[in-house]
């Protein structure tokens, strides 16, 4: 079956001249499987099924069940073309040869297409027969320009702008792109406006002490290497890591260094650093490992496609198996789910944000910054100067009860009840 114009992509790309196959599943785009197929990837970071449909829309990819038929059934789709598609919708929840959602729950009708629809990024590339693997900075100002021309609101620029910059972050970690284009300075573009940083997620040590205590909770279905590696993975996160970082350590980077125990982190560029670990995380860790070699030497044979020369990761799935960054990520929030002091922000929660709270945490215990710089693997030490001035200060940073205080000292000295002495009338 051929593909009817149904895609955004078809949609938007129809409106232009182009060459090629009419009918091609994504106009201008060179290798559409690898990138679709990063995107999927991209998009399983966030732990809620909607929260990535939503973004999908906001790129402008298909993210209904009817469009995504479509888009699988395109003849002129290259190798791998269907199953990338397949991938992608398991992605949404979505189940592409149906005209339903595969997990159908209570929502609202879907909104009306807005004015801006055909302006999403991937539609917008579509259109003008850019690859977006091949994009540079010219063209997001461009797309910017015409957003403002067609009267979208500030805010709505910078929140495809963000969400632009965060998918080419992950592109360009994963070698796709040379660089991130969306990577522009919003103060220049005029989108900088004045904003509050109270809406980041910065987390108490209350809240991490919670965390902890739901890793370790027996929960329903969890055998104790489950849970041993739950809580140690809530224990490195709390040393500034990555969640990148902890998926690629292997058990090889843990040793001895100075008498300590420590982790050889393959940091970003391939500047590794050495990670020395608490005697509390030493001994999570520890634990783990003792209770995972004696669960898989007991019960499992070598997972399929593992060989005994190769790497062992130092954190792995059940099968034994390295975890990726998604699993870590839904891990997070599903043991902040089980906790009541952490279930509002459970869907909020992120790996990153236990980072934050290890730069705050340490500046505020009396850490020096170049010494925190070299913990987390920064390049500069303004981006761990920028991390902690943009985290919601501690009552103790601010100087608002200084000046209270001085207010009143100065009132109680020039008290105008008290009465002049007639010397000083005279």
């Amino acid at each position: 079956m051929k593909m009817t114009k149904n895609s955004p992509l078809e949609r938007a790309a129809s409106r232009t001249p182009k060459t090629g196959h009419p009918h091609e599943p994504w106009p201008g785009a060179e290798q559409p499987v690898r990138l679709l197929a990063a995107i999927a990837d991209w998009l399983a970071g966030y732990g809620n099924a909607a929260t990535r449909r939503t973004y999908a829309t906001g790129l402008g990819l298909p993210a209904g069940p009817e469009e995504l038929a479509d888009w699988a059934a395109a003849e002129s789709g290259p190798p791998g073309w269907g199953a990338t598609v397949d991938a992608y919708a398991a992605v949404l929840g979505l189940d592409p040869r149906t005209p339903t959602p595969a997990r159908t729950t209570r929502r609202p009708p879907p909104a009306a297409p807005g004015k801006l629809r055909e302006l999403h990024w991937l539609r917008w590339c579509a259109a003008h027969r850019i690859d977006p693997l091949s994009a540079h900075s010219a063209h997001v100002k461009a797309w910017l320009d015409e957003l403002a021309t067609a009267e979208a609101a500030r805010t709505t620029r910078e929140r495809m702008l963000a969400t632009l910059k965060a998918l080419y972050a992950h592109l360009a970690e994963t070698g796709l792109t040379s660089g991130n284009p969306a990577a522009l300075n919003r103060r220049r573009l005029g989108l900088s406006g004045n904003r509050e940083t109270g809406h980041a997620l910065n987390l108490t040590v209350e809240q991490v002490r919670a965390l902890y205590t739901a890793a370790a909770a027996p929960r329903r279905g969890a055998s104790p290497q489950d849970t041993a590696r739950a809580t140690t993975v809530i224990a490195l996160l709390t040393l500034g890591l990555r969640v990148s970082e902890m998926c690629a350590l292997n058990r090889s980077d843990l040793h001895t260094t100075r008498g300590r125990r420590a982790l050889r982190v393959p940091g970003k560029g391939d500047k590794p650093r050495i990670v020395y670990l608490p005697e509390s995380v030493e001994t999570t860790l520890t634990d783990y490992l003792h209770t995972r070699d004696a669960t898989q030497q007991n019960n499992r044979p070598a997972p399929r496609g593992q060989t005994s020369s190769g790497p062992q990761p130092l954190i792995s799935t059940r099968s034994g198996r390295r975890c990726t960054r998604q699993g870590l990520w839904q891990l997070l929030r599903r043991l902040a789910g089980t906790s009541p002091e952490l279930r509002e922000i459970a869907e909020a929660l992120h790996p990153h944000a236990l980072r934050h709270f290890y730069v705050t945490t340490a500046v505020e215990s009396g850490a020096a910054l170049a010494d925190v710089q070299a913990d987390l693997g920064h390049t500069s030490i303004a981006t761990t100067q920028s991390v902690y001035n943009h985290a919601a200060r501690h009552p103790e940073r601010s100087a608002a009860d200084l000046v209270a205080t001085t207010l009143q000292s100065t009132t109680e000295v020039t008290d105008p009840t008290t009465e002049p002495d007639e010397a000083e009338e005279d």
